[in-house]
C-alpha cells in the first residue's frame, strides 16, 4: 500500500487570495467579488473590499481641495490650533525661566533689525506678563478668524498669511517710527491683524459682505491711537501684509499652475518686505 504525499497546494475548488495563492479565503471583496486573505481585507461600509480595489479607488477618486486651490482642511484647524499652542507655551515659559530671558532673547526692537532679524518673527509668540488680557484676546481673535480662514486657504497657504503678517508688523513698527527705539515690542497682534486684511480680501472677492469687517478693523485699529502701549504701526503692518498675502492667493488664476503662481506671489510679498526692510536700515 503506497501512501500519496498531501500538497501544500489548496483544491481547485477551495477559493484562494489572488496576492497569497497558498492562503484559502472565504471571504470575497464587496467590489470585485474576488477572494481576499485576511491580509488583504479592508473594511468598506458594508463588508471587506480587497486592498487592490482600495488602492484603486484611492487613485481614481478626485481629491477635494479648498477653494483657493490649497488641500482642504478639514475638521478642526489644526494650525490654528498649533499656533495658539506655541503662543500659550512661549507665555508659560515666559513665567518659569529666570528674569526676562525668553523676552529678551526673542521680542523685536528696531536695533536688532540689521543684526537679528528672526527677531521680527519670534515676538509674535511673546506676549506683555503684565497684562493678562493681551494674550487672552489675541488668542481668542486668533480661535475666530483662523476657523474661518484655515479651511478657505487650506493649512499650507495659511500659516504662510500669518507668517508673514507677523513679520508685516514687525517691519510696520520699524518703518513707522521716528527713531530706532530699544522698546520692545512682543505679541500676535500684528499677525492677528494681518487675517483682518486676509479676511477682507477673501470676502470681497467671493462677493461676500465686507462692512461688518471694516468695523472691526477700524474700531480695532482706533484702540491703538488712545491706549498707551499698543504699537498700531504694528497692526498696520501686519493688515497691509496680510492683504497683499491673501490677494496673491485669491486672484492667482485658476488651473494647474495655481498653486505654483501663488507661491510665487508669496514669495514676492516675503521679497517685498526684506527690500522694505534693507531700505529702512540703510537710511
Amino acid at each position: 500500500m503506497s501512501y500519496g504525499i498531501p500538497s501544500a497546494e489548496p483544491s481547485a475548488d477551495i477559493p484562494v487570495c489572488p496576492r497569497h495563492p497558498d492562503r484559502p479565503s472565504y471571504v470575497r471583496c464587496q467590489r470585485c467579488g474576488r477572494p481576499a486573505c485576511p491580509e488583504c481585507q479592508r473594511a468598506a461600509a458594508v463588508g471587506f473590499q480587497c486592498v487592490d480595489c482600495v488602492n484603486e479607488q484611492k487613485r481614481t477618486t478626485p481629491a477635494y481641495r479648498a477653494p483657493y486651490g490649497g488641500a482642504l482642511a478639514v475638521g478642526k484647524p489644526l494650525v490654528t490650533y498649533a499656533i495658539i499652542a506655541l503662543c500659550v507655551l512661549v507665555y508659560v515659559l515666559q513665567w518659569l525661566l529666570p528674569g526676562e530671558a525668553v523676552y529678551q532673547q526673542f521680542a523685536f526692537a528696531n536695533v536688532f533689525a540689521d543684526r537679528e532679524p528672526w527677531r521680527m518673527l519670534t515676538a509674535a509668540f511673546l506676549h506683555s506678563q503684565s497684562f493678562l488680557l493681551h494674550i487672552v484676546l489675541n488668542m481668542y481673535t486668533l480661535w475666530i478668524f483662523g476657523q474661518a480662514l484655515e479651511p478657505l486657504l487650506g493649512r499650507v497657504r495659511f500659516l504662510a498669511v500669518y507668517l508673514l503678517s507677523a513679520v508685516g508688523g514687525s517691519i510696520g513698527f520699524l518703518l513707522l517710527t521716528p527713531d530706532r527705539p530699544v522698546i520692545g515690542v512682543v505679541g500676535a497682534s500684528g499677525a492677528i491683524f494681518g487675517l483682518f486684511g486676509a479676511m477682507l480680501v477673501v470676502q470681497r472677492h467671493r462677493g461676500g459682505e465686507t462692512r461688518q469687517l471694516w468695523v472691526l478693523i477700524a474700531i480695532n485699529g482706533a484702540i491703538g491711537f488712545f491706549v498707551q502701549g499698543i504699537a498700531w504701526q504694528a497692526h498696520l503692518g501686519g493688515l497691509i501684509t496680510g492683504g497683499l498675502a491673501a490677494a496673491a492667493i485669491a486672484y492667482a488664476p485658476r488651473g494647474k499652475n495655481q498653486g505654483l503662481l501663488q507661491a510665487g506671489g508669496l514669495v514676492l510679498v516675503g521679497a517685498l518686505l526684506a527690500i522694505v526692510t534693507w531700505f529702512r536700515i540703510s537710511a
